[in-house]
């Protein structure tokens, strides 16, 4: 298994409107497709922060269901809705240990 975390900072003041955003339009499409591990906000240390997690049982998975998920034209015109909200995001790719209980 290996595990995707994403981080998105976003502007001040507009995490409310993100999460409200992607719950009412995001959310269902995301989970349609990928094995969503946890959603959170930051809330000591980098504000403004949305940190999502999705499991993959390999990166051919992940590839396979993100092309999937990338090519729903539901997907495809709810992406531009978020960008004015977004300063920047990071993707990070983690593998667990041998002694992980997530493996």
């Amino acid at each position: 298994m290996i595990v995707e975390k994403r981080t998105y900072t976003l502007y001040p003041g507009k995490t409310a409107e993100f999460l409200a955003l992607y719950e009412a339009e995001g959310l269902a499409l995301h989970t349609k497709y990928l094995r969503m591990l946890g959603y959170f906000t930051s809330d000591i240390g980098p504000l403004n922060q949305i940190v999502t997690m999705w499991a993959y049982e390999s990166m051919a998975e992940r590839e396979e269901l993100r092309a999937r998920l990338y090519a729903d034209p539901e997907w495809i015109a709810f992406g531009p809705k978020t960008i004015h909200l977004i300063q920047t995001m990071e993707n990070v790719i983690l593998k667990p240990t041998r002694f992980s209980p997530i493996r």
